[in-house]
């Protein structure tokens, strides 16, 4: 029995959103909010306006948890391997939930603006790289134009080329 040989592959990404704030500068930013909110509402407290502190400390924990939303949201991945055959997206949620898109190479076709990158084929269509930035998104279009570019050129092997 012979086996059928593997796909070429003319493109592969792995497409993650950017977070520019480090642990440490997370770990900063809650402190320096703290310690203005110290600042702040302990005299409001000590004057006998201590809600204000409290309103403080709802505020605190309120930045605490949007950074952290924000650092839940980063888990998300977007992987994209172009083949002879098929581009297969493959999604992986925050939650670790994982959706996989398989569209047939020959008919791809790719649509890029500012807002979105758009693959189609065969009347399947993907969003992909919602969480990129304009220019990544127009990027890895290009990259992939050009990769399907290059898939669909032929290549022909002859023996008067040696």
């Amino acid at each position: 029995m012979t086996e059928a040989p593997l796909p070429a592959v003319h493109f592969a990404t792995s497409l993650t959103p950017h977070r520019s704030l480090s642990a440490e500068g997370f770990r900063f930013v809650m402190l320096g909010a703290i310690a203005a909110n110290l600042v702040i509402g302990l005299p409001l407290f000590i004057m006998g306006a201590w809600p204000v502190f409290g309103f403080m400390g709802v505020d605190v924990f309120l930045l605490w948890w949007l950074f952290k939303r924000s650092y839940f949201d980063a888990r998300r991945s977007e992987t994209l391997l172009l083949t002879d055959r098929e581009l297969v997206v493959v999604r992986v949620a925050p939650d670790g939930e994982r959706e996989e898109l398989r569209l047939d190479a020959y008919w791809l076709k790719v649509e890029a603006t500012e807002e979105r990158l758009v693959v189609t084929s065969r009347g399947n269509r993907a969003v992909i790289g919602r969480f990129l930035g304009p220019d990544e998104r127009l990027r890895v279009a290009e990259q992939l134009k050009a990769a399907i570019a290059d898939m669909r050129a032929p290549r022909y092997d002859h023996a008067w080329d040696e």
